[in-house]
């Protein structure tokens, strides 16, 4: 008698248990998703509210409608117009720009020093560089504020702020060691065989291998510099010829506290920058932040 096979149909038809495991992980994936697009519009649409009010009139800015009635392009302009806006630009871009270029040249080295270099004291000054991310710039304020104001006589400028940056920065030291941490010493070694001593290892093997961890650096360090308010208050506040946009941003809207859609303009123009240099650089800063090793 020949045996009756199964129908092999019945043979592929999930079992209980495996439509369940089906089930919950399509409901994880919707749970997952539903958190992201959650924290995706608690963090957008306050920029979104920001942009649509600046498109306003002054008149319907200060109703409660949320979109505008006609798109007032013109706010934009008349807030270029504004005297002393474009000097903010200005002082913006030179503070940002040069302090995050002397930032970068001064850490690099020191951190190159501190991740490759075996010497006495390595650890100490490791610790030292970990002590100053520590310190509040609240606490030496003062001091500080009497070296520049009184002995150098710099006050009402930005150099009081942009100097220091040529003498490195705790946190970009101590994240650009991490990064040289992960590169191998079997590059550092193959270099110096080849009869490259270590400024030309450091510039031709390191820099090119550490390019995202630079990356990362400057990113913060210009991010840092386009939002810093407490320096610009500090020393250039007596001049309004040296303000920056974040200081000069109080003026405007102090100035206008009636109109709010010049005041959400000023507010765009200021992080349009910002957002635009994240857009297009956030590849090289998220492979940067990712790829710090933590290495002791």
């Amino acid at each position: 008698m020949t045996q009756v096979l199964d129908n092999p149909v019945r043979l592929s038809t999930p079992t209980t248990a495996e439509r369940t495991a089906r089930r919950r992980a399509f409901l994880e994936w919707i749970a997952v998703h539903s958190l992201g697009v959650a924290a995706a519009l608690f963090f957008t649409l306050p920029f979104v509210f920001v942009v649509l009010t600046s498109l306003m009139s002054g008149q319907q800015a200060l109703t409660r409608d949320l979109v505008p009635d006609s798109w007032e392009w013109g706010n934009y302009r008349q807030v270029f117009d504004t005297p002393g806006f474009l000097t903010w630009w200005k002082n913006t871009l030179v503070y940002a720009g040069l302090g995050t270029v002397l930032t970068v040249v001064s850490s690099v080295p020191v951190a190159y020093a501190l991740a490759k270099f075996r010497f006495r004291g390595r650890n100490l000054s490791l610790m030292l560089v970990i002590s100053m991310m520590m310190l509040p710039p609240q606490v030496v304020i003062i001091p500080m504020y009497l070296f520049w104001a009184k002995q150098l006589d710099l006050s009402g400028s930005l150099w009081p702020v942009i100097i220091p940056m040529a003498f490195g920065d705790a946190f970009s030291i101590f994240l650009l060691r991490q990064f040289l941490m992960t590169i191998p010493n079997e590059y550092l070694d193959a270099a110096k065989v080849d009869g490259c001593g270590e400024l030309r290892t450091l510039l031709r093997v390191v820099l090119p291998m550490a390019k995202p961890g630079i990356a990362a650096v400057a990113l913060f360090q210009f991010f840092y510099a386009w939002n810093d308010y407490f320096g610009p208050q500090i020393y250039a506040s007596e001049n309004p010829g040296a303000w920056t946009l974040s200081y000069g941003l109080e003026s405007f809207k102090g100035a206008h506290h009636t109109d709010w859609n010049l005041t959400m303009a000023a507010t765009v123009l200021v992080m349009a920058p910002v957002i635009l240099v994240f857009f297009f650089a956030q590849k090289a800063f998220v492979e940067g932040v990712t790829l710090t090793g933590v290495k002791g």
